[in-house]
């Protein structure tokens, strides 16, 4: 198992928390934290991850299409690369 980090951001909606996490039960994926904010009607939510040793590009790949479908930038990042890039 893998850590990742998921990011969603965009105008808030019924359902994101929702269709998130069903993707995520769907692909066998267990969020281990979750942070979720609504700032003057926009969305914002941060989710560490833990993740089969499955190809990771298809999981951020199924996500995209997600957010796409929703109007949402909905992005997947190995934790390691993601600490790496947000490091002071």
């Amino acid at each position: 198992m893998r850590k990742c980090i998921i990011t969603v951001l965009g105008k808030d909606q019924v359902g994101i928390i929702a269709r998130v996490c069903d993707y995520l039960a769907g692909a066998n994926i267990n969020v281990l934290d979750i942070s979720q904010t609504i700032v003057d009607g926009y969305f914002n939510m941060m989710m560490v991850v833990s993740a089969a040793d499955r190809d990771f590009s298809v999981y951020a790949e199924d996500l995209d299409k997600l957010g796409e479908s929703m109007g949402l930038n909905i992005r997947c990042q190995r934790s390691e690369i993601f600490e790496k890039m947000h490091r002071l």
